[in-house]
């Protein structure tokens, strides 16, 4: 006899499994989280939320708490390298899109804007929407184990304040429990690479650092000094958390050796090290010691039970794409596990989910751990590879200031070398140009679009089957709205223009959502945005799944509408 019974039973209650519980209550599918812990998370930590997750949370109804609670764009970019905050500029860059070029890219490919979103506050967002929607929040819940059986996922909990354990039966588990997951050792999930790559320590305090902060915004302020290279993430971080009086530090340590005593003590000598002026009042509130890792999973997946966030993609916080990846992982098996528990889906469906985010999820691992790399092209520039002592560093630093030859060719090389970090702070590509390739995505024959600029930092929209609807503003009445908003809603959607009714009278009769866009019809291109991003015809068709990826297009009319679409989209549900 099991004690509880489920549709899907969620380990883990941070980003992901806070996400996956609001989008699964959102389509009306029963859930349960349970976290060994006796609140959400009460430190910062993720922060950075960028378009496709805002575009996620738009879709889930959320979008309006997280911007009204997070720090906006134009308040997180002017990013600075320095001596300490009180100390020397080396130099700025613009970053998370605020360079007038970049803004317009940004403006262009999304109706949402990146923000900071720290997680202490993200979380309560997501919980209390899923909990209004009909998920059961179990605190202090802890996984113990799981078995498995071709109709379900039956999982052991211990409740911690009672001391007792129970199981819980479920159709389907997701364990979203963090970068020592219990659910992948559990399943046996494959990971390839390295865990404990290098030391880091969080030091979260509060402090007012108008004076040295508020006039170039920033949500990062990177400090170079002697031993900022050691560990951590690339060199000495403060962190706004909420301008400009509340902050994170990050500053590493040899892993080769004993992670530092977090005493008070030591936390605020840090502080004050990294601010550069010690009679500023610091208060910490916390410290912690973590490791930067280089792994992922190979496979995201065993029978029943599923992994997403951490779990299954373990890195760095460079390029703010953990808790993004985490939330986008959940949009994507969401809906799958909606349609395959109604029977709209074959259980067939649910194998696209690792086709489509482990590939993802490699890349992302790879590219926070390349940006820390990156980083040695500063201090290498300034000569502080070589700089042992506080000393020998300023001589390095001042040296840039002379005339000399060897002067204009260190400036040149800092200016590249901070440049180059374009490819932390502004990869737009790596955002938003996500192709899936799947049996839930019907290619169309053509080979994948080309971008002409760089692929990492430049976002490229196209409808080609596997890649994100691309966004255009569409008119009815007097108001506006995304071709993004169309769609998602856990519903597929089929998006053609005038000549392409055929198209839509299929789809309905299909119980798909049609939208006709053109003059007269149920959206107008009022700008012409759809017209040249579509890249098929009038009389052509676009399918997009429930989390707003192009299954199937079509650049014409065919001879059999209803015959083409019901034969695509069995496909794509795996029938």
């Amino acid at each position: 006899m099991t004690d509880v019974e489920t549709d899907v039973l969620i380990v883990g209650s941070g980003p992901a499994g806070g996400a996956a519980a609001l989008l699964l209550s959102t389509y009306g599918v029963p859930n349960i989280v349970v976290t060994k812990y006796g609140r959400l998370s009460d430190t910062p930590r993720a922060h950075i939320t960028n378009q496709r997750t805002m575009e996620v949370l738009r879709d889930a109804g959320v979008e309006d708490q997280v911007v009204a609670l997070a720090t906006p764009q134009h308040l997180m970019g002017d990013t600075v390298f320095c001596s300490s905050l009180a100390g020397e500029e080396l130099g700025r860059l613009h970053t998370w899109y605020t360079h007038p070029s970049r803004l317009a890219d940004h403006t262009l490919a999304s109706p949402t804007s990146i923000c900071d979103m720290p997680q202490h506050l993200m979380e309560p967002v997501l919980a209390s929407a899923a909990v209004a929607r009909g998920t059961a929040f179990r605190y202090q819940t802890e996984y113990l184990s799981l078995t498995q059986d071709a109709d379900g996922v039956t999982a052991t909990v211990r409740d911690r304040l009672r001391g007792d354990e129970y199981t819980i039966r479920a159709k389907y588990l997701i364990g979203a429990d963090g970068g020592r997951s219990r659910v992948a050792e559990d399943i046996g999930l494959p990971m390839v690479g390295r865990m404990g790559v290098a030391g880091s320590i969080n030091i979260v305090f509060e402090a007012d650092l108008t004076e040295y902060t508020a006039y170039r915004p920033s949500t990062l302020y990177w400090v170079l000094q002697t031993g900022s290279d050691v560990g951590g993430i690339g060199m000495g971080l403060v962190r706004c958390v909420r301008p400009w009086h509340e902050w994170l530090i990050v500053w590493g340590y040899d892993i080769n050796g004993a992670p530092p005593d977090l005493t008070e003590e030591y936390a605020r000598r840090i502080a004050h090290h990294l601010i550069g002026d010690d009679t500023v009042p610091v208060t910490i509130k916390s410290s912690s010691a973590w490791t930067v890792n280089h792994v992922y999973a190979e496979t995201y997946q065993n029978g029943r039970v599923f992994c997403m966030g951490d779990a299954v993609h373990r890195h760095p916080p460079s390029n703010g794409l953990g808790s993004n990846t985490s939330i986008q992982d959940a949009y994507n098996l969401a809906w799958k596990l909606k349609l395959v528990l109604d029977g709209t889906a074959a259980p067939a469906l649910l194998d696209s989910y690792s086709a489509e985010r482990a590939p993802i999820g490699r890349q992302i691992v790879d590219r926070a751990n390349r940006s820390i790399g990156e980083t040695t092209r500063i201090f290498e520039a300034l000569g502080l590879l070589s700089a042992e002592d506080p000393a020998t560093l300023r001589r390095n630093m001042a040296a840039r200031k002379s005339s000399t030859p060897e002067a204009e060719k260190q400036r040149r090389e800092l200016r590249e070398a901070i440049e180059f970090k374009n490819y932390e702070f502004n990869t737009h590509g790596v955002e938003l140009n996500q192709r899936y390739a799947s049996g839930a995505i019907v290619p169309d024959g053509t080979p994948m679009p080309v971008n002409p600029r760089d692929d990492e930092l430049y976002h490229h929209p196209t409808t080609w089957p596997g890649a994100k609807l691309p966004h255009a503003w569409i008119g009815r009445d007097r108001s506006k709205v995304s071709t993004l908003d169309v769609c998602g809603q856990g519903r597929f959607t089929l998006l053609t223009g005038l000549g392409g009714e055929p198209w839509a009278r299929a789809a309905r009769d299909l119980g798909v959502v049609a939208v006709v866009i053109g003059p007269g019809a149920d959206y107008e291109d009022i700008y012409g945005d759809w017209a040249r991003l579509r890249e098929i015809g009038d009389s052509g068709c676009v399918l997009v799944r429930p989390d707003q990826h192009v299954c199937f297009r079509s650049p014409a009319l065919t001879g059999d509408p209803g015959g083409t679409l019901r034969s695509a989209l069995g496909r794509v549900l795996g029938r």
